[in-house]
């Protein structure tokens, strides 16, 4: 299963992330390009401790869901509503110059795979509690779900 704890895995996804352009075409949603890229910096940012978030778990997100949502082999659903702190069109981070916020995505994408040990102890805003395993599994679906919706 990819991962952002496997190295070919990472390099992928920050290739995929270098072919975003800013008129690329969302396929469902309603972020644009540089939106999704700042989305997922936040996301990261979450992820890393970086950024405060409204917890959105329960008993069904930390379990079945997160069983489900990180370990079986399907694509995610559209239209999941995260925290408003990494919603693009709510309180996440407004976009700024493409190229400067890819580059800063692509940074965030590399420390995190490098499974900082904070990430231990953080919880996700949706699935709460989560290993390292967790965690490099999120990075790589999170990621490339936003990725596939602008076709890149």
């Amino acid at each position: 299963m990819k991962s952002l704890g496997n190295p070919q895995d990472t390099q992928g996804i920050l290739s995929r992330i270098g072919k975003v352009r800013t008129d690329s075409r969302r396929a469902w949603g309603k972020m644009s390009a540089p939106q999704m890229i700042c989305h997922l910096s936040d996301a990261f940012r979450v992820a890393l401790g970086e950024r405060q978030f409204t917890p959105q778990d329960n008993l069904f997100t930390r379990t079945l869901l997160k069983w489900g949502g990180l370990w079986v082999p399907v694509p995610w659903p559209h239209g999941f509503q995260g925290p408003p702190e990494i919603d693009a069109l709510a309180a996440g981070t407004p976009p700024g110059q493409l190229e400067a916020d890819k580059l800063e995505l692509c940074a965030y994408v590399e420390r995190f795979a490098t499974k900082p040990p904070s990430l231990a102890s953080n919880k996700s805003a949706v699935f709460g509690k989560m290993s390292i395993a967790d965690w490099m599994r999120w990075g790589y679906l999170h990621t490339d779900h936003h990725l596939r919706q602008f076709r890149c």
